[in-house]
């Protein structure tokens, strides 16, 4: 593929700028109703395969969480997604956006992924609703 065409798909499929790649595995937790479908469907479309879901007994490259205000403790959540990753695998933390319901507070997320020993390299807006934070395991 080109580089023109490469920056085309990053315009129009928000999932090639959180960086997946054709045969990983991604979990995802926290599926609800109201989950962004484009972006699902993005992710799909990129890794050439479907989600696995909450119950994928495996470990994972990849693990998008999408977390609300009153889903529980956001770091048991992020503790739990890192015992379900490969080695060097990230986490795409997946919450409302300011003003939107179970909006979730920066400093919030910064803190949980402290206290689960990540490290938050990336915030970026992946959907209309949904920012995105891209969270990684020191390497072991």
């Amino acid at each position: 593929m080109s580089a023109t065409a490469d920056h085309a798909e990053e315009r129009t499929n928000p999932a090639a700028r959180l960086g997946f790649e054709p045969g990983q595995v991604v979990q995802e937790i926290g599926y609800d109703e109201d989950v962004d479908q484009d972006l699902r469907e993005g992710i799909e479309s990129v890794i050439g395969q479907d989600l696995v879901d909450e119950d994928y007994d495996d470990v994972a490259d990849v693990v998008v969480l999408w977390f609300r205000d009153e889903d529980g403790d956001l770091t048991d959540a992020l503790v739990d997604a890192i015992g379900l990753l490969e080695d060097g695998g990230m986490i795409w933390l997946l919450t409302p956006k300011t003003g939107r319901d179970g909006y979730v507070e920066p400093s919030d997320i910064s803190d949980a992924a402290q206290t689960a020993g990540l490290s938050q390299t990336k915030s970026i807006s992946v959907a209309g609703d949904w920012a995105g934070s891209r969270l990684v395991a020191p390497k072991r």
